[in-house]
């Protein structure tokens, strides 16, 4: 039972942290772009927004199994299990708190960008600010992606383990 949920632990956070991780990394320089200055990144922009909130709700099976997987080899109480889960935890926050609002609000401006350029509304923001959100997000995010990399070397390497590595 442990291989399996092992198993599904590491599959899920590839397929599902992986393209968070690439889809919100790569949401900034879509952002920045001027609406007239490509076709395809206001499209760009709401796709990649979708791959991050969609897998961000499948992304709950990552600790969930991860958690059945300590239980089950005995390591819940372990100080790499238990950094791994508070940064985990991090992780998610500022996905669900700063990141996926932060791509939310430029999306909108984008639009409402777009609608003042053809006439059809008003903007009120400007290229600077479009710029500094997106810079904010792109430190954002790879917070967000280092967090998981210290996750997955602390999963490998399991400082003071007793299970071997």
């Amino acid at each position: 039972m442990t291989k399996l949920l092992l198993s599904i632990h590491v599959l899920a956070s590839i397929l599902v942290v992986g393209p968070i991780a690439v889809a919100a990394s790569m949401f900034p320089r879509y952002a920045r772009q001027t609406p007239g200055e490509d076709g395809h990144s206001a499209g760009a922009t709401v796709l990649l927004h979708r791959i991050c909130s969609g897998y961000a709700i499948v992304g709950v099976a990552v600790p969930v199994f991860g958690i059945a997987t300590g239980a089950q080899l005995g390591v819940l109480t372990d100080a790499w299990l238990l950094t791994s889960i508070v940064l985990t935890t991090i992780a998610a926050a500022i996905l669900a708190l700063a990141i996926l609002p932060g791509q939310e609000s430029m999306i909108e401006s984008a639009a409402a960008a777009a609608a003042a350029a053809d006439g059809t509304g008003t903007g009120t923001g400007d290229g600077a600010d479009t710029k500094r959100a997106a810079a904010r997000l792109a430190g954002l995010t790879g917070v967000f992606n280092l967090l998981w990399a210290v996750v997955v070397v602390l999963m490998i390497v399991r400082p003071g383990s007793t299970t071997g590595a």
